[in-house]
């Protein structure tokens, strides 16, 4: 079943506040750190958050409470299984859309095309302003509150914030624990072996398809790109940098040249992927040498712009924080990638779903772009 027979065109969005509500971050002192002065604690547990002098300026903003009363000395020694808890102040977070289409949904589930620069989950400036938060709201604004607290629909997967097109999300719990299932199992496949993957061969029940604009012009009709993905240490992302690397995960996607543009130096190709590594087209494509065009991280070879890993920034911003890298990051936008189809098995019907995300102008094929309205999707074959 296509997406137009199930879905009229519905979008929905409310405008972002100037500021968000700040966060609360708790903690519960291990009896390892008994002992530990209030800024060790936090200089240590949470460097990548910011710096020793940052700490010690929102201790003395007052904004950590110790088992309820705030603590403004640095030095009060800590005991253990006090409670710690962190108020994070709010703050003005960027611009970004906050409009959503819904390309399809029904009891189980709701397939969303997200607009590019809008953040999917919390994470870094993004707190409030995210496709999740949006999600609670609209829950809240339809339904009385005590239903709207006990579920509201979650994405199963993510997108890069520069990246648009199609994000599923699960309105139940068992649509979520089945279609997460989905995109673990397709990503296992990958790094079975021969006979593993023999045995498998009838399961994957999800298929995704995104649309890619590169630079240069890619000589081979078809690649199949099966480099794995690992991380290396990267100043302004704490748990590393995904690249290209032997060392890394099993990866693959297959690559399909749709129009190549001699005058622009370009391809338009489709890209299917087997595995959900993050940020994988982005690495892949540009670990064969075309990466995609508008990327401000990835560069030939699958690897970042700025590659000093050692250099790190100690002075921080006015809540005490690091400032901004100043090195390109993955959340940094400008490329262009799009989700544009999705065929899974239902979680719950087992019926086949086919779901398309229209295709931004950039993206279009000249055939596409002079015979179809720009509003009309492609919807794949049954």
């Amino acid at each position: 079943m296509s997406n137009d027979s199930r879905t009229q065109s519905l979008v929905f969005g409310l405008p972002w506040p100037e500021l968000n509500d700040g966060i609360f971050y708790n903690d519960v002192v291990p009896h390892s750190d008994s002992g530990l002065t209030l800024v060790e604690f936090y200089s240590r547990k949470y460097k990548h958050s910011a710096p020793l002098q940052g700490w010690l300026q929102r201790i003395q903003n007052g904004q950590i409470s110790v088992d309820g009363r705030v603590v403004k000395d640095p030095n009060a020694i800590l005991s253990g299984d006090s409670v710690l808890v962190y108020h994070r102040l709010p703050w003005k977070e960027p611009d970004v859309p906050h409009l959503l289409e819904v390309l399809y949904e029904d009891d189980d589930l709701i397939a969303l095309n997200k607009p590019s620069g809008l953040q999917v989950l919390p994470g870094g400036l993004f707190q409030q302003r995210t496709v999740l938060t949006q999600l609670c709201w609209s829950v809240k604004k339809q339904n009385p509150p005590l239903k709207s607290q006990e579920s509201h629909p979650v994405p199963v997967h993510r997108l890069g914030r520069g990246t648009s097109g199609i994000l599923l999300c699960a309105k139940t719990k068992v649509a979520k624990t089945r279609l997460a299932a989905y995109f673990a199992d397709g990503t296992s496949l990958v790094g079975a072996n021969s006979n593993r993957k023999a045995e498998l061969g009838g399961t994957r029940k999800i298929s995704k398809i995104y649309r890619a604009l590169v630079t240069g012009l890619l000589g081979e009709d078809k690649v199949v790109i099966d480099q794995p993905i690992g991380t290396v240490r990267y100043p302004g992302v704490a748990k590393g940098l995904y690249v290209a690397s032997p060392s890394g995960k099993p990866a693959l996607s297959k690559v399909e040249v749709l129009e190549r543009d001699g005058k622009q130096n370009c391809t338009l190709v489709q890209v299917e992927i087997e595995s959900g590594r993050p940020h994988q087209i982005r690495i892949h494509l540009s670990f064969i040498g075309h990466p995609l065009l508008g990327d401000p991280l990835y560069i030939a070879g699958g690897q970042p712009r700025c590659f000093d890993s050692e250099i790190v920034d100690e002075s921080y911003a006015q809540d005490g924080g690091y400032h901004k890298p100043t090195n390109p990051v993955p959340g940094d936008c400008g490329y262009y990638l799009h989700a544009h189809r999705l065929v899974l098995s239902h979680p719950t019907t087992n019926e086949m779903i086919y779901i398309t995300a229209p295709l931004p102008s950039v993206l279009r094929t000249s055939y596409e772009a002079n015979s179809l309205p720009e509003s009309m999707s492609v919807n794949s074959a049954k």
